[in-house]
């Protein structure tokens, strides 16, 4: 009787062992994952908008003919976006572009650094 008890505490104890590893290597991964992104990227992707601040077109007061100069932007969606815009009121980031039907992440990708909002 007391040998069983102490097996049955020693695969409790294991149990118990093999759990909070488990978690523990869980927390380091979760870690590891939330601090691979350098911030050097962050500032490339700001470089990038600065330089074309200046020449890009903000979508809060763009024409159609200027929309249309976008790449892959023709006269259809350059209509859905001042559509949008006097509907919904003026894009307050360049990312709700996403929300005009024919702008897909890929696309909204490729326009990004050309697109601004004031």
């Amino acid at each position: 009787m007391a040998n069983s008890f102490i097996l049955n505490n020693y695969r409790l104890l294991v149990k118990v062992l093999r759990l909070t590893f488990l978690a523990i290597c869980l927390i380091l991964y979760f870690i590891v994952v939330s601090c691979s992104n350098p911030p050097q990227n962050q500032a490339k992707s700001e470089e990038k908008r600065v330089i074309y601040d200046e020449k890009a077109i903000n979508l809060n007061t763009a024409s159609v003919d200027e929309l249309e100069k976008l790449p892959k932007i023709g006269k259809g969606i350059a209509k859905r976006i001042i559509e949008h815009r006097e509907k919904y009121g003026n894009f307050q980031k360049t990312e709700h572009l996403i929300l005009v039907r024919g702008i897909s992440d890929k696309k909204f990708r490729e326009i990004q650094s050309l697109i601004k909002v004031e």
